[in-house]
């Protein structure tokens, strides 16, 4: 058994204190259990430790056959957890709804738990490992009793591919059964790959009592184990996600040399039929699923241009042999926002969702059993069930889904899906893009002066507030590399690990930052945005091929302004200047929020970056 000091400490606490742990009925399920998918002695005897925990009455392994998926369904609509919507209009599609007290992650209610909490940073929560075991132990005791326990082996990347992690989540949820057979590869396939092998990630997840005062995510890096509990929410429940693909897998990265991040991949194919590769950060509401999902304006698409999809939201990236940065998308599927996602806005996500996907909080259309949600159409069903269950006039002045409504979706139904999506080596990667939502400070696109440079450019990027519901409008909130919620341990050690990495890249890719939301006098966009995103994606990728110059300023290399292909649209030099005008005084303004900023991280901020930070200060005079 492959356990830290704590949780040792915990198991053997719990069966001396704990008079009732044992009860016979639970002994007698437990031992009747004969798992026919593994002898793996590591994975049987953790189970059998948390079975004896959590008490369930049965337990049942996720072999990944259609078979199970239909009876977990029947069993699923029989007690309404899901509901079965129109199978000709979305074949293979259901509705769920969660708890009204549980909608969205919970970051404040989201620990990392390492032996020191020096290691864990300042950005994160911290809790004592011990004292974590002890607590969410307390929690978990008992939690299954009356309900079964899955055992889901799942594996993010392709099943034996060298950048796959295989990881087993034990859940009483068949809602998070049916997500991770979409979000993850899962089933017995994994089990098979991982062997004999002791190198899994552990995760138990329970719903408990959904009490949101009693709602813990905690991650033990250490220990590669992840406990979630009195949540029944995607975000917080499907482990491999956030959880596994960027928390754990950011703290093996940076032990094992190779990096996990909160970005989207993509691939522009020429006319040649050439693709070239981004890998893209951004903060919510910034655009994301948009640009990975990206339709070439019709100046591209005339001339045979395509853009593809590989990744949405994550991306693992390891140096290839050719000295290259290669990437892949260790997910299987998309758990998207649902409001706003149209036809005109991302119509590839939104045909996606056409079948073989799970709804959760969206309206219930009871004219035809489909779905809405606001943002779909400028026409919303007039006999609906709102997310919470109740009926629904779209007259009522309430929203009728949650904003946080979602869609799980498998990515091999989307319509530009690359064909390297389950490639067993990855992707090259030519450039990555940082991006932000400011005002006036950041241009559309500027490019670093190397990639100690655009590490701190990425660990300076920040959102401003757009709404008053969000507190004063234009308050800076800085989220280095779209990571500030997602990083496994210390901040300033993950901004070394970029450092070091670049050390290891003898190819490395070129970093720019994009900002897709700079406005007039007036508050209104200047860029026009969505497709016409690639136009700024086309000077990068001609940067990267050195066949575009640029000009040097205080903060990087900028486009000259004829460079930037501004064909079929209604905006002159004049506006792209503008666009692309280094603001100094917002800048350096900026400068003491950044200090701000790396002063709450700490004193493990690289001196590198504290050097960039001066140069650039000096740059700005």
């Amino acid at each position: 058994m492959v356990l830290h000091f704590g949780q040792k400490y915990y198991i053997i606490k719990l069966i001396l204190d704990f008079d009732n742990k044992f009860p016979e009925s639970a002994k007698m399920n437990i031992n009747q259990e004969e798992n026919p998918m593994t002898n793996n002695t590591f994975v049987k005897s953790w189970i059998d430790e948390m079975a004896a925990l959590t008490q369930p009455d049965n337990i049942v392994w996720i072999d990944g056959s259609e078979e199970q998926r239909q009876a977990l369904l029947e069993q699923a609509f029989a007690t309404g957890e899901m509901i079965k919507l129109n199978q000709e209009l979305l074949p293979n599609c259901y509705l769920h709804r969660t708890a009204v007290n549980d909608v969205a992650r919970v970051e404040h209610r989201t620990f990392i738990c390492t032996s020191k909490k020096e290691d864990a940073g300042n950005i994160n929560n911290w809790m004592d490992p011990t004292e974590c075991y002890d607590k969410l132990g307390k929690l978990f005791k008992g939690s299954m009793k009356g309900q079964t326990m899955y055992v889901i082996p799942y594996s993010m990347g392709v099943v034996g591919s060298d950048f796959a992690k295989i990881g087993i989540e034990l859940t009483d949820s068949i809602y998070v059964v049916l997500n991770m057979l979409i979000m993850t590869r899962a089933g017995k396939e994994v089990i098979d790959a991982l062997g004999d092998s002791a190198d899994f990630i552990k995760g138990l997840h329970a719903r408990a009592e959904l009490d949101e005062e009693k709602r813990y995510i905690v991650h033990f890096p250490e220990d590669n184990t992840i406990w979630s509990v009195n949540s029944g929410y995607g975000g917080n429940v499907l482990l491999g996600k956030k959880c596994f693909a960027l928390r754990i897998a950011s703290y093996l990265g940076k032990k094992e040399g190779w990096m996990a991040e909160h970005m989207l991949i993509l691939g522009i194919e020429g006319p040649d039929g050439d693709v070239k590769y981004i890998s893209a950060a951004f903060p919510s509401a910034c655009g994301k699923t948009n640009l990975a999902m990206l339709i070439p304006p019709e100046v591209y698409a005339k001339k045979g241009y395509k853009v593809w999809c590989v990744g949405d939201d994550i991306a693992w990236l390891r140096v290839g042999q050719d000295g290259r940065l290669w990437a892949v998308n260790p997910e299987n599927g998309f758990f998207g926002v649902a409001p706003g996602t149209n036809m005109k806005s991302n119509p590839n996500a939104l045909l996606t969702t056409k079948r073989d996907t799970i709804f959760t909080n969206v309206v219930h259309n009871l004219e035809n059993n489909t779905v809405w949600w606001e943002g779909l159409d400028k026409n919303p069903p007039k006999n609906a069930v709102n997310w919470k269950g109740e009926p629904w006039d779209c007259e009522s002045g309430e929203k009728g889904a949650h904003p946080n409504s979602r869609f799980t979706a498998l990515a091999q139904n989307c319509p530009c899906i690359s064909s390297e999506f389950n490639s067993t080596a990855g992707v090259p990667i030519s450039a990555i893009v940082f991006g932000g939502r400011r005002a006036k400070t950041a241009p559309l696109v500027y490019q670093s002066t190397s990639w100690q440079h655009g590490t701190f450019v990425g660990s300076i990027m920040a959102s401003e507030t757009t709404a008053a519901a969000a507190g004063a409008v234009g308050v800076v909130r800085r989220d280095p590399m779209a990571m500030r919620p997602f990083v496994g341990y210390d901040m300033g050690d993950y901004f070394q690990h970029w450092l070091d990495m670049g050390k290891k890249i003898p190819n490395a890719p070129k970093i720019f930052h994009v900002n897709w939301f700079r406005t007039d006098d007036e508050g209104h966009f200047i860029w026009p945005g969505f497709g016409d995103n690639m136009r700024v994606l086309m000077w990068i990728l001609a940067r990267c091929e050195d066949k575009v110059d640029a000009v040097e300023t205080a903060i990087g290399f900028v486009p000259k302004a004829e460079d930037i292909n501004i064909e079929g649209l209604d905006i002159d030099l004049d506006t792209i200047n503008e666009l692309l005008r280094v603001d100094t005084a917002s800048w350096k303004e900026d400068i003491a929020n950044i200090k701000e900023f790396y002063a709450m991280i700490g004193e493990r901020v690289p001196a590198e970056l504290h050097e960039e930070l001066a140069a650039l200060e000096a740059r700005l005079g």
